[in-house]
């Protein structure tokens, strides 16, 4: 709820932290935080994607920047809003580098939260609005060029007679995302992609796939989806749309291109990467390698005693295509998250006599009740009609520490809970094994942490809950034999079909195997917060660990999530990416050390 003097409030708030700003006066500085307040920074003055926590977090972060960024033109924009006690509100700023923006939140007179954006480098502005190219070339001119044949000479040199300065593997969203921030640019980059066309990821796998995120989460950069678009994109629609967007955006695609070995010359600041290109060896010097794919790593093969015997089918969730062959045959899943629970749904909808191994709990919520309670505040039609757009809530979502996560998200799953109390019951009865993270904070978080350990339900839950699919909960896997899985109770499952759902391991597994384990073990794990919950050990490193921002390795990045992730992250990848294209100093604030190797 907005009060008359919110925004008076906000804006003398921002003109004492302006004043000490100029000034260079630390104590000042520090007199306008609380005590628990978290400073959130998005490459404004860290060169970074780093989360200073209390005031002496804050004073360090200031001590290393500020005499380098000499932020200035403080400016609330938009109204403030005050509600139990917390004023905040958007604002704009500037450094010497670059235009920013930041959100911050007032407890009384004194900052709790804060965060601050780069949003654009001074004098490397996007060619757009009032800035954008003429395109046609109007008049008469001998041996006019064409934008077809421009175009046609940019794709026939890019790879041979000029390099590009930035390497991209991996053509899903997360890859065309950043490959359309560095082309507004003007980063040379080219992509390469293994499979056939961009959007295969998407197209190859099982027919019922579709994604689990409203629509209004998963827009991407520049070309939002139509207002007529479905809630919840199916599979092919969305390979379809990746692949129209990466020739709209006039991306530099390489498909049929599996990057197979790269390594990294210290000296020449350079990568040696060999690519299959439609099964000829090329040979790229980029720069920046950024790996793209996705956040997950290599499928995790298990390897259980006896698969070598097993006389039917068997395959990982990753490489399971459709059910078509399936019908009145008897499969087994492995596992029971997302991949599990949508592959046992569509072996079910052809007639397949179907079980589910689930080894460990699983954290359940229903679609509708996650819009509901979740997504919805801030990527809706409502969120729309009260002004929120979609980069709008890019920078709320952001703005939230996730120190302070936990403590926001358990009511919101609480309220989940009661919202699927009927669903949950009728699991639970079934003997399905439930949880809601190691502290109730529920679904994101479990992602954010680890990744894994959750299922949005879009209809499997109630086929197990019915008995329709068959479960065996609470067991592990003893050995697969010539015709089937035996469990570690005794329990025999004949199969003709066995789904190995067993997840993925960390994306450096990809820089292992086309760089070196010793620069994987160099980076370190990818992904998690350090929270010291389940798959997500300590220490706390309060960002997500080498997503987006610069690793330990010189010229490598891991760059993927979700829609949302690809989206908004690809901004400050991209923006990181052309400062070093123009010789901007970058000089990098709070690399935590290296505290896992995978």
């Amino acid at each position: 709820m907005s009060r008359p003097d919110a925004k008076g409030q906000l804006s003398r708030w921002l003109d004492r932290f302006a004043l000490a700003a100029a000034a260079a006066d630390r104590s000042a500085l520090l007199a306008l935080f609380a005590e628990d307040c978290y400073w959130r920074d998005l490459l404004a003055f860290t060169w970074n994607l780093h989360t200073a926590e209390g005031r002496e977090g804050v004073g360090d972060l200031i001590d290393a920047t500020f005499a380098r960024t000499r932020p200035s033109a403080f400016t609330v924009q938009d109204e403030a809003s005050e509600t139990d006690g917390i004023t905040e509100g958007f604002f704009t700023f500037e450094t010497t580098e670059a235009r920013c923006r930041g959100y911050v939140r007032l407890k009384g007179d004194l900052c709790w939260t804060l965060l601050t954006s780069m949003e654009e480098l001074k004098g490397f502005e996007e060619k757009k609005g009032r800035r954008r190219v003429m395109g046609a070339q109007h008049g008469v001119h001998r041996d006019r060029q064409t934008w077809l044949e421009r175009r046609q000479e940019e794709e026939a040199s890019l790879g041979s007679e000029t390099q590009p300065y930035c390497l991209i593997v991996g053509a899903g969203q997360g890859g065309l995302a950043l490959g359309a921030r560095l082309k507004r640019l003007g980063v040379p980059t080219l992509i390469v992609e293994a499979h056939d066309r961009p959007g295969d990821a998407w197209r190859k796998r099982y027919k019922s796939l579709c994604l689990h995120d409203p629509v209004w989460y998963d827009h991407m950069p520049y070309l939002p989806f139509p207002d007529d678009w479905p809630v919840y994109t199916p599979k092919d629609k969305m390979a379809d749309w990746l692949e129209a967007y990466a020739k709209v955006m006039e991306l530099d695609v390489w498909s049929s291109s599996p990057c197979r070995k790269a390594s990294f010359d210290a000296e020449r600041g350079q990568w040696s990467v060999e690519v299959l290109r439609e099964g000829r060896p090329v040979t790229l010097a980029p720069r920046h390698l950024i790996l793209a794919t996705g956040m997950s790593g290599i499928p995790n093969e298990p390897a259980f005693p006896g698969m070598d015997l097993f006389a039917g089918e068997q395959c990982h969730s990753s490489r399971y295509k459709s059910s078509e062959a399936y019908s009145g045959k008897k499969c087994v899943v492995i596992g029971s998250n997302n991949s599990a629970h949508d592959i046992c749904a569509d072996l079910w909808e052809k007639g397949a006599d179907v079980t589910m191994v689930q080894r460990t709990s699983t954290h359940v919520a229903t679609s509708d009740a996650l819009f509901r309670f979740g997504t919805s505040r801030l990527y809706s039609e409502d969120a729309l009609e009260r002004g929120i757009d979609t980069d709008k809530a890019d920078l709320l979502n952001a703005s939230v520490p996730y120190r302070l996560m936990p403590e926001i998200l358990k009511p919101v799953t609480a309220s989940i809970k009661a919202a699927d109390a009927d669903l949950l019951e009728r699991l639970e009865k079934a003997g399905f094994l439930l949880d809601f993270g190691d502290d109730e904070s529920g679904l994101f978080l479990k992602y954010m942490r680890r990744g894994s350990g959750y299922y949005i339900d879009v209809g499997a839950s109630d086929l197990i809950a019915n008995g329709d699919i068959k479960l065996k909960s609470g067991v592990g896997v003893r050995e697969i034999t010539r015709n089937g899985v035996v469990l570690s109770d005794g329990t025999e499952l004949p199969a003709d079909l066995i789904v190995y759902a067993t997840g993925y391991g960390s994306m450096n597994g990809w820089a292992a195997r086309l760089i070196s384990q010793e620069v994987a073990d160099r980076v370190g794990k990818v992904w998690g917060l350090g929270s010291d919950t389940t798959k997500d050990p300590g220490p706390w490193e309060g960002e997500p660990r080498n997503m987006w921002k610069p690793t330990r390795q010189d010229g490598l990045w891991f760059h993927g999530g979700n829609l949302h992730q690809s989206r908004h992250y690809s901004q400050y990848l991209a923006l990181q990416l052309k400062a070093r294209l123009e010789g901007i100093p970058t000089p990098v604030f709070g690399i935590p050390p290296v505290h896992h190797l995978a």
